[in-house]
């Protein structure tokens, strides 16, 4: 996916620390010290804006002989300290280390609902600190949606802007009672190719690191389980940013380990969960909103595109428009086809990369994650978009009457309601009270005798 994100996170001002050592005298001092304060290597702690002013996003120790501290602060506000010798050591690492025990802390549970909770203008409003963790499904197998090959491409002078290289993601929908949603966990090679990153190939991994970054987040670390779709997983994120309507697991553009997320495997084909089946108008409307888009967008995320969200759903009726999309290309740029409804809206659909078949000539229904990609950091309003996993011919929402008084229709039109009404002059439809019973893919009901004459539909519910 086309992840330039460039709100939240880290700050474009870093302030450093440097505890330089003196030389060690022989080599047994040397393994004395790192043994002494080893346990204060690769710890990172998460702080919301209070010590001296300074924003704290994060605080990095590493290993001898040198201690990198990386604090990062608002403009104007600077911190540095350099050149601290032996003689000041201990009293500065003890200090350190209080301050990491203060602001370390296990990591918490988070809902994807707080994750992805947007105002008025579809921008984040989340603002919890890290580690956290969420329990939840994985809905597609990392080679899916985005082509991880290893493809490191220099900055070359700007000629390598945007060009990221391998690319890594997942989609998890949670479990969680209470809880509703799905949250992307994104990484990829080349973030020393935006703009605002370090151009030095600091903040981008080599061939070889990335295959070995890819191996470490496709595999459970206890069991070496190779993670696929329907697997139940808890990822632990230490980054998050937000871009284009949606609050990602990532790594905040850095290859720093500090930012690393991590998968563990909790059930092996746990199973996906049941796709909920919505219509077009259900997210996209006929008339343009104020902000000059079809997407239904609301806030409370109660209903439209934000109820749906990271979601697995199916989506009935369809017809294609385009299908220059409708391909296995490794550029997701080139995977979109547009689909209608046949009733004024228009829905866009990403190809996976692996094939579906011929595109459908016909009406279909498609089955897959509810994405958003609105390419903005400022108006998460619009970009709502399915990414497709499956797809099955349109059941017609035509009613079957025996002679007998059995109706029958297709239980793929779980999001159709059967009325029922005495009279079509003045008809009055209500919901037929008739509990249907699946008997091979239809959904049937016996109707019982009311008396009276009784005319029966289908009608979609929206």
């Amino acid at each position: 996916m086309k992840q330039i994100q460039t709100s939240g996170g880290r700050s474009p001002v870093e302030q450093t620390i440097a505890i330089k050592f003196p030389p060690f005298s022989d080599q047994g001092e040397q393994e004395q010290l790192h043994q002494t304060y080893g346990s204060l290597c690769r710890v990172k702690a998460d702080r919301k804006p209070s010590f001296l002013s300074l924003a704290f996003m994060s605080v990095r120790a590493r290993c001898l002989p040198l201690i990198d501290m990386t604090l990062q602060s608002k403009p104007g506000q600077a911190l540095v300290l350099r050149h601290v010798w032996r003689n000041t050591l201990s009293t500065l690492v003890a200090g350190l280390a209080s301050f990491l025990l203060l602001a370390t802390g296990a990591a918490r549970a988070e809902t994807v609902t707080n994750l992805e909770a947007v105002d008025a203008d579809g921008v984040s409003t989340w603002n919890g600190s890290f580690p956290i963790v969420l329990t939840g499904v994985i809905l597609n197998d990392p080679s899916e949606m985005l082509d991880s090959t290893p493809d490191y491409i220099p900055w070359d002078g700007g000629a390598g802007a945007f060009e990221l290289g391998g690319q890594w993601q997942v989609f998890v929908q949670t479990i969680a009672s209470g809880d509703r949603g799905g949250v992307e966990v994104w990484s990829a090679q080349d973030y020393g190719n935006l703009p605002w990153e370090p151009h030095d190939g600091s903040d981008s991994y080599t061939d070889g690191a990335w295959t070995a970054e890819v191996n470490r987040v496709s595999h459970d670390p206890a069991t070496g389980h190779a993670f696929h779709k329907g697997d139940l997983v808890v990822v632990t994120a230490n980054g998050s940013l937000f871009y284009g309507g949606q609050q990602n697991i990532n790594e905040e553009h850095s290859t720093d380990p500090a930012y690393d997320f991590s998968i563990s495997l909790v059930s092996s084909n746990y199973g996906l969960p049941t796709p909920e089946v919505i219509s077009l108008s259900s997210v996209i409307s006929t008339n343009l909103s104020a902000t000059g888009h079809y997407d239904i967008f609301d806030p409370t995320r109660a209903t439209g595109g934000e109820h749906y969200q990271g979601l697995r759903v199916r989506i009935n009726g369809l017809s294609l428009v385009t299908t220059n999309g409708w391909n296995t290309n490794s550029d997701w740029s080139t995977r979109y086809s547009t689909v209608t409804d046949g009733e004024g809206r228009y829905f866009p659909l990403i190809h996976p990369l692996y094939d579906l078949g011929p595109a459908p000539t016909n009406r279909f229904d498609a089955t897959g994650v509810f994405l958003q990609e609105s390419e903005s950091g400022t108006d998460g309003t619009f970009g709502y978009e399915l990414f497709v996993q499956e797809i099955a011919p349109s059941a017609d929402a035509v009613l079957s009457i025996a002679n007998q008084p059995v109706i029958t229709w297709p239980a793929s039109l779980s999001n159709y309601q059967l009325q029922s009404s005495t009279s079509l002059t003045s008809p009055n439809w209500t919901a037929a009270t008739n509990t249907p019973v699946l008997v091979n893919g239809q959904n049937t009901v016996i109707v019982k005798s009311a008396g009276t004459q009784q005319f029966y539909r289908l009608e979609q519910v929206k």
